[in-house]
């Protein structure tokens, strides 16, 4: 603690002055985040469930999350939740695991795959008669960070299944029972772990810089965007010409979600993107209908 007196120098107090806001600037910088700033507050977390940083050592943001750290915590959500089934669906052109996490109440999980078929069956014309549309399941497709070097998308993932796995109250419940949720991580593991290793390499350590000439910010090439052939995989939902779009795109066809959200970034300088923005790009075959 530093007291300052009025019978000091002028000089002095202002010296003085400058350690204390110093040592005041320091401590915000190095504050520690908390799960509470990314999440909702107004739910309680079930204590059994780990949070990224008890299985990861640090928190969400503090550093890149490698792919393999990724699937690590993934993994652990799984064996820790009731709540949540993990599965496997593809390799990287490097061997790295693509796996997807599902998300639904307990009394769903024990019959997935009838629930699965029904919810496919809904695009057979000769079946979908016969479906009580009152018992099917909503099914929300989320995948994650399908350019490697779009950071936020893949931590964003650590946040959504602690969520799923941990958040309690009748809201969440109603949801795990009305609907199944497809957590799919990364779609981009080799670029996304180029990108991590880069970033964790290059970072200050006591110290952030958001300068983005620091190297940090200055991936050299070919980055962390594109696989291991440096192709942008977002431009192979169609060609479908790599491992990981291959299981994907198997998996999808396998669920048909009814939503399906697919997370980027803009990057700090460039606006958001919204669709279906200007009228022409709207799909002429969906009903025009507002939402609440």
């Amino acid at each position: 603690m530093c007291i300052i007196t009025l019978s000091q120098p002028k000089y002095l107090m202002r010296k003085l002055l400058l350690t204390v806001v110093a040592v005041a600037v320091s401590m915000i910088a190095t504050a520690q985040v908390n799960l509470s700033y990314y999440l909702p507050d107004d739910v309680s977390y079930d204590s059994s469930i780990p949070t990224p940083q008890e299985v990861l050592g640090y928190e969400v943001g503090e550093w890149h999350v490698s792919h393999d750290q990724m699937v690590y915590y993934m993994r652990a959500i799984a064996e820790a939740s009731d709540r949540a089934t993990l599965i496997e669906y593809a390799r990287s052109h490097e061997n790295r695991p693509l796996v997807q996490l599902i998300f639904t109440s307990t009394e769903n999980h024990s019959k997935l795959e009838e629930i699965r078929q029904e919810h496919v069956n809904l695009t057979h014309p000769d079946k979908a008669d016969d479906i009580d549309m009152d018992e099917v399941k909503t099914v929300l497709w989320m995948g994650y960070a399908v350019h490697g070097n779009e950071a936020s998308t893949g931590n964003a993932a650590l946040l959504a299944a602690y969520y799923l796995a941990a958040a309690d109250g009748d809201k969440i419940d109603k949801q795990l029972n009305d609907m199944v949720f497809i957590l799919d991580p990364c779609y981009n593991p080799d670029g996304f772990n180029r990108f991590a290793s880069w970033v964790n390499t290059h970072r200050g350590i006591n110290e952030i810089s958001p300068d983005p000439n620091d190297r940090e910010h200055s991936e050299t090439w070919p980055g962390g965007r594109t696989n291991h052939f440096w192709i942008d995989l977002n431009r192979d939902w169609l060609p479908v010409q790599h491992p990981e779009s291959q299981g994907r795109i198997k998996k999808f066809h396998e669920w048909k979600p009814n939503w399906v959200t697919d997370h980027h970034e803009m990057g700090t300088n460039s606006t958001f993107f919204f669709q279906p923005g200007i009228p022409s790009r709207n799909n002429p075959l969906p009903p025009e209908k507002e939402f609440d």
